[in-house]
């Protein structure tokens, strides 16, 4: 187990940073991976903004950033167009698959006492490439939730989302999809489960794709980096808790993972 970061094992030669990633994990316990939108990025879903987002122009089509179209506000004022993009990147979403890393994550978890994997994402790859110790903190694109009723069902049982907004097969109520909109407060259940596992302790903390925007990705970051425990991050570009990374990959999730499983002992 690891006590506090000391780099390699003592018998270890010199590594570069896959090598001493992959020594890490190897002698870690407890492993908290927070992923963000560069985890899906290796099964062809655009990041959210930047090289290649679904949303890099300053506003969309309907003269709005994309924040205010799927915000809360203008789910309540007007969700025809909240739903217009929800539907865009559920489209992006479908038909795509779960890719490597999310595979490795999944199949390392037996060789830890626990693996928990905090996401960002709403596509829900993590669970179909089966980890079952996720935290889906913005929801998932594919649930629906009747706003009348509570009745919860799939964009697959309406055969995709062709008619905006979709009503509700029980009582005619509008559908919403049960992703966290802007200005909304994070689900209290991903909450409380997120508290209680960080209330556990991690020897580990993993952050992959993600700028680290929001201040509950940081924190566990910074208290881990402040403790001693080791803290590996990767991201092809520079983010917010880079400095408070003891190993930093700066290429893609998915030949990252797979090289690092690989080199574990």
């Amino acid at each position: 187990m690891l006590s506090h970061f000391e780099g390699l094992s003592p018998d270890a030669k010199p590594a570069n940073e896959i090598e001493r990633a992959a020594d890490i994990f190897s002698h870690a316990r407890r492993v908290l991976l927070i992923t963000g939108a560069g985890m899906s990025a290796d099964s062809g879903l655009p990041t959210y903004r930047g090289i290649g987002g679904l949303y890099d122009r300053d506003v969309t089509e309907d003269g709005m950033t994309i924040e205010d179209a799927l915000s809360i506000d203008t789910f309540s004022r007007d969700p025809a167009i909240t739903w217009k993009y929800v539907a865009q990147v559920e489209r992006a979403c479908r038909g795509a698959a779960p890719n490597a890393g999310h595979r490795v994550l999944a199949d390392l978890a037996s060789r830890f006492e626990r693996l928990c994997i905090l996401t960002q994402n709403v596509d829900g790859f993590h669970a179909a490439a089966g980890s079952r110790d996720v935290i889906e903190m913005h929801g998932n694109i594919h649930r629906l939730k009747c706003e009348r009723c509570a009745d919860v069902t799939t964009v697959e049982d309406y055969a995709g989302l062709g008619t905006l907004p979709p009503a509700c097969a029980q009582c005619g109520g509008m559908l919403r999809p049960t992703v966290v909109l802007f200005g909304e407060m994070l689900p209290v259940r991903e909450v409380s489960r997120y508290e209680r596992a960080l209330a556990d302790g991690f020897d580990l903390v993993v952050t992959i794709g993600t700028s680290a925007v929001f201040p509950y990705i940081a924190a566990p970051v910074r208290e881990a980096w402040r403790g001693g425990w080791p803290t590996i991050e990767i991201n092809p570009q520079e983010s917010d808790i880079s400095r408070f990374s003891h190993v930093r990959i700066r290429a893609n999730a998915a030949e990252t993972l797979t090289a690092i499983k690989q080199g574990m002992s």
